[in-house]
């Protein structure tokens, strides 16, 4: 048996060689930003930041707001409205075309085309069609439907309902990416199989494509949670934050506090806490795919033994055909 070669300790100096400006990037600006701001959280500052320490001060002041914890529910309604909304619909368009349908491509297109879009523009097309006086309330009154009503977006008990409809139209169609790529990987001999056993197709999505579709979900229901956390651009295109709080969110109330109000302890305070919920989101997910990436592993090692004959000790894989069902 041969043994791999080694790399030359020269390779290995350049390689890691290159990869130190970019983890130089990583420490100095995104572990040494967010240090400094749990620092800024802890002291009293305002318009400028104080080297003093209050401790805790800044988060309790900062869930004493009526503003902050309005602005917490909002984005729960929010994210539970977009995460089930752009699962089922981004799942319904992957179903349909995985369905091989005519112009497949172009639906593809079609459909992940909003996802190309800014949250800014996505917020201004949606203002303008959900807009009283000038949208589809006016367009369909003007048909001769005098009492019909479709004014959500000033309406303080149904804004996030809304918003939320202008953001799953955007994300739906990464979740269909997402998802179709899941659909795409399932053997055909499944399909097959169920043809011939007569199962009808929603009994086969349902019993078994989508249960093998768990990673792709996994990764889909991620990059939402994360994108509710971060919700700021359609919310200000769409509602500057109004009806009065009604579609406040943390990360308005952040950019408030941090560029208006000039109290930068407790923006920083916040964006500490939107922090620890992103890894929240994240490390559940990271944990999986380390387990899972480790199982792999494991299952491939016995794998590799069986197809090196060669190897003392090592089973010989069967031949095609042998040991009948």
């Amino acid at each position: 048996m041969t043994t791999p070669s080694r790399r030359p300790p020269l390779r290995h100096a350049m390689a890691w060689l290159a990869l130190l400006p970019m983890a130089a990037t990583v420490l100095w600006v995104y572990v040494g930003s967010v240090a400094w701001s749990l620092r800024v959280s802890l002291s009293s500052s305002r318009t400028l930041p104080i080297a003093d320490f209050v401790g805790l001060r800044q988060y309790e002041r900062l869930f004493d707001s009526e503003r902050w914890t309005t602005s917490l529910r909002n984005m729960a309604l929010f994210g539970a409205l977009f995460i089930v909304g752009c699962l089922v619909l981004g799942l319904l368009l992957a179903v349909f075309i995985d369905r091989r349908v005519k112009g497949e491509g172009l639906l593809r297109t079609v459909f992940l085309y909003p996802y190309a879009m800014s949250f800014v523009a996505t917020g201004l097309v949606w203002q303008w069609l959900l807009n009283p006086e000038l949208g589809l309330q006016s367009t369909v009154r003007g048909w001769g439907l005098a009492g019909f009503n479709f004014d959500w977006i000033v309406r303080q008990d149904m804004v996030m309902v809304a918003i939320a409809i202008a953001a799953v139209w955007q994300a739906s169609g990464l979740v269909m990416a997402l998802l179709l790529a899941g659909l795409r990987g399932v053997d055909d001999s499944l399909w097959m199989a169920a043809r011939i056993d007569g199962i009808p197709p929603w009994r086969v999505y349902a019993s078994i494509v989508l249960p093998q579709l768990g990673p792709s979900f996994a990764t889909a229901f991620v990059l939402l949670a994360v994108g509710v956390v971060k919700v700021f651009d359609v919310v200000v295109a769409m509602t500057q934050g109004g009806p009065g709080l009604a579609s406040e969110v943390p990360a308005k109330f952040i950019i408030d506090n941090l560029f208006v109000r000039a109290n930068i302890g407790l923006a920083s305070a916040a964006s500490s806490v939107l922090l620890l919920t992103v890894l929240a989101l994240l490390a559940p997910w990271l944990y999986a795919r380390g387990r899972a990436a480790r199982r792999d592993a494991r299952r491939l090692a016995p794998g590799q033994a069986q197809a090196r004959p060669d190897m003392p000790g090592a089973p010989r894989r069967p031949a095609a055909g042998a040991g009948g069902a």
